[in-house]
């Protein structure tokens, strides 16, 4: 016997509502404990956006519902209705690929040990986002861990699959990295991409760069450059809040067969590795004026030598280098009505990021280690990745001292949950102890 169109529609759309109820609410299912918990913050935003959106299609299917039993329904074509329905099932399919990002980003902080630690990455996230002065309201951020070799991220006010606007930056890093002064590297990176958003720098840099005059020979490494001004801008933030930890990070990322090292696409958004190296050296030399600068580069060239390169790739090369400077300085210097205009390297911590201010820290630290927790998170990795830089620390020394602090950070964020800065609340016991 055939059944109507309008019979089948209706029981599909009861079934879709009857899915949608068992889209259960976080709170209800989250399997972590306390302090690997997301933060307030980014809890009521995935909260509010999820609990918002399945409540606006429950009433769509509602009012579809209605609508088949309406006697102008049978005006209505079978296609029609079966165009309605699809609709809301493409509607439906959306909210459960938002609530999948969520979830996978929450249901990792079961992990033992891992969950926690992804906790701290979230505090060490939100303290890098945060400059001095008020610029922007940062939003809520939340980590997980993937596999894979490099990191990414979500950015807020970007779009969700279905459209929606996305409430939280959700930043994906690579498990192999855990736990380490590396980790800081490519998290700021991409801490980096959400606050160029929020300033708009990477529009207001190209647009300046697009009106610099330049000398004869170097448009073409102008126009790459400008290519890759996101990623460079999400490094020069990561060097700006991490120092020499930030070039030491990447270049543990960047380091590929020689064949991946050189490959310079004219369409490819990120600088190739080699340069990649040679613009954070050069960043980190403007910033922290240094002799270790130009070791940490000669030891790159030995890494990396380009004698032997073909003609064409060593010429965009020189072409580069030769840029450099200017560019490095326009970064610098760079303003725009989100800086209040102010030049970019004034927004950033450098002055107590430099190599003997926390070479100082750290030297303190070793005599009083109770004190390191209250320090900001960054500023810690800061320290410890210079330690790292003036093999003053082990690899083993920092992995352990690291994970504490992270999950340290977690805790005191768990038992305080108005949101404030770990490194400003109560120390953890005595028994605790962080630099041996």
């Amino acid at each position: 016997m055939d059944r109507s169109a309008r019979i089948f529609l209706e029981a599909e759309a009861l079934s879709l509502r009857t899915r949608l109820e068992q889209v259960k609410p976080f709170s209800l299912t989250m399997p972590m404990v306390a302090a690997a918990s997301i933060s307030d913050a980014a809890f009521r935003a995935v909260t509010d956006h999820l609990l918002l959106s399945t409540r606006k299609l429950r009433q769509q299917v509602e009012q579809f519902l209605r609508y088949l039993h309406q006697p102008e329904t049978a005006q209505t074509s079978d296609e029609e209705l079966q165009a309605r329905y699809a609709t809301l099932k493409l509607r439906f399919n959306a909210i459960l690929d938002q609530f999948d990002i969520f979830a996978d980003v929450i249901s990792q902080r079961a992990e033992h040990h891992t969950g926690v630690w992804i906790a701290g990455l979230d505090v060490l996230a939100a303290d890098a986002l945060q400059l001095p002065g008020h610029f922007y309201e940062a939003p809520p951020l939340m980590c997980f861990l993937e596999r894979g070799h490099g990191a990414a991220i979500r950015r807020a006010r970007t779009r969700l699959p279905g459209g929606d606007t996305n409430p939280v930056a959700i930043i994906q890093v690579p498990r192999e990295r855990m736990v380490g002064s590396g980790i800081a590297s490519s998290l700021v990176h991409e801490v980096g991409h959400q606050g160029a958003a929020l300033l708009d720098l990477v529009a207001t840099l190209r647009d300046e760069m697009q009106h610099t005059a330049l000398p004869a020979g170097q448009q073409r490494a102008w126009n790459l450059l400008s290519l890759w001004i996101s990623e460079i801008i999400a490094d020069f933030w990561a060097m700006a809040q991490l120092g020499i930890g930030a070039t030491l990070g990447l270049m543990n990322v960047v380091s590929l067969p020689r064949y991946f090292m050189f490959r310079v696409r004219g369409t490819d958004p990120h600088p190739f590795p080699w340069i990649r190296v040679e613009l954070s050296l050069a960043f980190g030399k403007r910033l922290y004026p240094h002799e270790q600068w130009d070791a940490l580069r000669r030891l790159w060239h030995r890494l990396y030598p380009t004698a032997d390169l073909p003609e064409e790739t060593r010429a965009i090369i020189d072409e580069l280098l030769a840029c450099l400077p200017r560019f490095v300085e326009l970064v610098c210097t760079h303003h725009n009505q989100h800086t209040q205009g102010q030049p970019l390297l004034s927004l950033f911590p450098v002055v107590e990021r430099q190599p003997a201010r926390l070479r100082a820290l750290y030297r303190s630290w070793r005599q009083e280690p109770a004190s390191l927790p209250f320090h900001q998170p960054s500023l810690v990795f800061a320290v410890v990745g210079q330690a790292r830089a003036d093999a003053a620390i082990t690899a083993s020394e920092e992995g352990r001292l690291l994970g504490r602090l992270l999950a340290h950070w977690a805790w005191m964020r768990a038992e305080d949950r108005s949101g404030a800065s770990a490194g400003f609340l109560p120390a953890m016991p005595a028994t605790r102890t962080f630099i041996h």
